[in-house]
């Protein structure tokens, strides 16, 4: 059997061409053994139990061949919250929790508080809204019935109610007003999807392509949500890198919103764009 420092040095070893070999090597055998860090360390000369390896080298298996990490344990947490992964939904990422934060910065000045969450997958977003500011009325939609499934299931484990529709972007909210509209649509070039990281493209293909120029998503957006937001309704999108010129101008050639701002990451990357819906132009 092997000993917990043994499964560590056999993971960095398996794990030797993946770009956090030790960290992701610790995760796994957090998941195996349900012991944290520290106590793995600490725990050292313990044997795994033939059980606990068996998992262990089948998870290092899957990890060398790039699957994703969170797909292998099965989870994410985002925002505090934990949201279940698989590979029917992208991978919540860090980032994006701060687009959640624009959100709820914002909902004090809506006595309504209805929110509209667009291409919501795993649901992380729309359950983080609700959670949060537990007034507000949440409607999540998503073209993919697989991903719906995943995240109403991360809704009901995290006790958060929202209603999910299946559609292509608005259509399953026609003739409705919101207050607030996020979305973290598929903004990556289609020539760009067949050459991004391995683990990236186990990812659904349908959560990642935004079209020839990866603007596809950004324009619907722009030209359709003025008819779904309430007066002083806000549109809130995460984008990729050095899109927020492109999509910044998208939403003022409509003539209909104000207040038309990039937000900086954590990093200082431009990746979130937030405008005002004023009135159609006359």
């Amino acid at each position: 059997m092997l000993t917990i420092k043994q499964a560590i040095q056999l993971g960095e070893t398996q794990l030797r061409h993946v770009p956090d070999p030790l960290p992701d090597t610790m995760a796994l055998l957090e998941h195996v053994t349900h012991k944290p860090p520290m106590m793995l360390r600490l725990d050292a000369l313990q044997a795994l139990t033939e059980q606990q390896e068996e998992q262990f080298r089948s998870l290092l298996l899957l990890r060398a061949q790039r699957k994703p990490l969170q797909y292998l344990l099965g989870e994410r947490c985002f925002f505090g919250y934990p949201i279940h992964v698989d590979e029917r939904v992208l991978i919540p990422r860090q980032e994006t929790e701060m687009l959640c934060e624009l959100a709820l910065r914002a909902l004090p000045d809506y006595t309504t508080a209805r929110v509209l969450d667009v291409c919501t997958g795993s649901g992380a977003i729309a359950i983080t809204i609700q959670k949060e500011y537990n007034t507000a009325e949440v409607t999540a939609v998503d073209i993919s019935a697989d991903a719906l499934v995943v995240a109403r299931e991360n809704a009901e484990n995290n006790n958060a109610v929202i209603r999910f529709l299946q559609g292509d972007l608005l259509n399953p909210v026609q003739g409705e007003k919101f207050d607030i509209i996020l979305s973290n649509p598929p903004y990556v070039q289609s020539t760009v999807c067949d050459y991004l990281q391995p683990e990236v493209m186990l990812e659904p293909r349908l959560a990642l392509d935004g079209g020839a120029d990866g603007l596809n998503f950004y324009r619907r957006l722009a030209n359709e949500t003025p008819f779904y937001l309430n007066a002083q309704g806000m549109l809130m999108v995460e984008i990729g890198e050095e899109q927020a010129e492109a999509v910044m101008h998208l939403l003022q050639d409509t003539g209909c919103f104000s207040n038309i701002c990039a937000h900086k990451d954590l990093y200082g990357k431009e990746r979130f764009v937030t405008a005002r819906f004023e009135a159609f132009p006359t």
